[in-house]
């Protein structure tokens, strides 16, 4: 697995570099944004670490520009008190965050956790999956969302929430419940999921105010309509 890292903190990217290779990960790094998306444009990397503190080009235009080209994983190094800028990251389409400082035995197990998901859903193994409503089609084995049969761009989160909610049409998941699902995780921020789904909404077109497909259960949580 192939992993960039972005940071301009050189002694965490040193350290970083290190744990992550003695996990047998390839590892790149860049300590700019300019460096990065110079990088970023000449290899391909299964998962990207991004700070969103940058000199040059900052971490949250060069989240945009990666999302305009890629669906890699991005999980993003946040201050202690940017919450405006985890929001603003991930509506821009990064995957997850993590809060500066961090234990580096937990990004690893983030980068693993995805990781497994991603391999079983992709195996020649696993069955075909297809779920549909109305105009749109979520492929689980292949990992792609049609509507009207022009595939759709999802990061993995974003996928992954929809197909919890499709698959189980007309129930009712809290913000808690999802973040649970798919992060695997207790959550500590239900923000994170409304920015999520508002995402989905927008990629998917979701705008229609009499039957919209992902509907809001108000003080609850999201559901995908029943057909």
């Amino acid at each position: 697995m192939k992993i960039l890292i972005i940071d301009d903190e050189k002694l965490l990217v040193k350290g970083l570099k290190k744990s992550l290779e003695q996990e047998s990960f390839q590892v790149s790094t860049a300590y700019d944004g300019e460096e990065a998306w110079s990088v970023f444009e000449s290899q391909s990397f299964d998962f990207i670490i991004l700070d969103l503190m940058l000199p040059k080009i900052d971490g949250i235009n060069l989240c945009g520009k990666i999302r305009q080209k890629s669906n890699v994983p991005i999980i993003m190094l946040t201050a202690k008190d940017s919450d405006i800028d985890k929001i603003v990251g991930l509506e821009l389409g990064a995957d997850d965050y993590m809060t500066k400082p961090f234990n580096t035995r937990e990004l690893i197990a983030r980068i693993r956790a995805i990781t497994r998901r991603m391999e079983k859903n992709n195996s020649a193994d696993v069955k075909e999956d297809v779920y549909s409503s109305g105009n749109i089609e979520l492929n689980l084995n292949n990992r792609v969302v049609k509507k009207d049969a022009e595939e759709i761009e999802l990061t993995p989160k974003e996928f992954d929430i929809l197909h919890l909610l499709i698959k189980h049409k007309g129930r009712v998941f809290s913000r808690e419940e999802i973040f649970n699902y798919i992060w695997q995780e207790p959550c500590l921020d239900t923000r994170t999921i409304d920015v999520h789904i508002k995402n989905i909404r927008e990629k998917l077109k979701d705008d229609t105010k009499q039957s919209p497909m992902i509907n809001t259960k108000w003080g609850v949580g999201y559901y995908f309509r029943r057909d």
